[in-house]
């Protein structure tokens, strides 16, 4: 299955096929929430593995300057750029391709449970990675599974899990049980914010 999850066409199929039971259809009111108290409107963000980008849209309807997302599905990026067409190239840069290739530098990652598509093997490495994309005293924040999975991906785990990959290379600020999931996702998900120190 590791290989599957740097696979475009794997990641095409579920989008073609709509066997994206992850998505609902609007941003996850955790990072919405999180998004609504960001104060300055030219900060770089990145959405890493950004599926339908939900959060990108709501971000962009905020007025906010400067979003990329990034995803491996062609599919899925060629619909998102052409659904929003009035931003693409202007406020929203849409990157196709493998996130540890990526290029650049943010001073906000919002993570949309993007961390959980991979194996526990490879999750220190995307903090790397993570660490590397922000700027000094950038900032990662969002969601993860606060869950196990009959079958992968996406990968489950815990915050007893999580918290010292993160610790380990960043300034954990935060890490908790969302009070605010959508109701079929109470008890599922932790909040997190952390900094590159």
């Amino acid at each position: 299955m590791q290989e599957k999850i740097f696979d475009q066409e794997f990641w095409d199929e579920q989008y073609i096929n709509e066997t994206t039971g992850w998505d609902i259809g609007y941003p996850s009111t955790p990072l919405k929430e999180y998004i609504d108290q960001l104060k300055d409107k030219n900060i770089r963000i990145l959405i890493p593995g950004c599926g339908n980008g939900y959060e990108a849209v709501y971000l962009l309807q905020q007025g906010f300057q400067q979003v990329t997302v990034i995803d491996l599905s062609p599919v899925l990026t060629q619909r998102f750029t052409e659904k929003m067409q009035q931003y693409s190239g202007k406020e929203l840069t849409v990157v196709t391709g493998d996130f540890f290739e990526h290029k650049g530098q943010y001073e906000l990652i919002l993570e949309q449970t993007f961390f959980c598509v991979f194996p526990p093997s490879l999750r220190e490495k995307y903090i790397v990675k993570v660490k590397e994309l922000l700027t000094p005293g950038g900032t990662i924040a969002g969601v993860l599974f606060n869950r196990e999975f009959g079958s992968a991906p996406p990968y489950g785990g815990s915050m007893d899990e999580y918290k010292p990959i993160f610790q380990k290379h960043l300034d954990l600020m935060k890490m908790e049980p969302c009070y605010n999931s959508i109701k079929p996702r109470q008890g599922a998900e932790l909040f997190f914010i952390a900094k590159k120190n």
